[in-house]
């Protein structure tokens, strides 16, 4: 399967997770726009990294989240884009960290 498709099966149990929390309809946009961004970033590692295409993705997920954030956005350079980013990446890796056996 593609890296994209992929890292999109990762992100649909946390998008359903989301979604069962009743969050608003901003939130919720919010944070898939988040996704969306770290979906982009972490397919410009592996395209700019080939030895990278071999490892799973779960195993680049935690290599580039943790418990402070995500990584840099490359694209962006607001600080209060980076922080809400920042803020799915926490949300999301935690997530992850409590219920890696959710991932695909």
């Amino acid at each position: 399967m593609a890296p994209g498709q992929q890292i999109l099966e990762c992100f649909k149990p946390f998008l359903l997770h989301l979604l069962s929390l009743g969050l608003s309809k901003k939130t919720l946009h919010k944070h898939r726009d988040n996704l969306w961004l770290l979906g982009g970033e972490m397919i410009g590692t592996i395209s700019n990294t080939p030895r990278l295409r071999k490892r799973p993705i779960e195993e680049l997920l935690f290599s580039v989240l943790d418990e402070e954030g995500g990584p840099l956005l490359s694209h962006h350079e607001s600080e209060q884009e980076q922080r809400a980013f920042d803020s799915t990446c926490r949300k999301f890796f935690r997530f992850l960290h409590n219920g890696k056996d959710q991932i695909a």
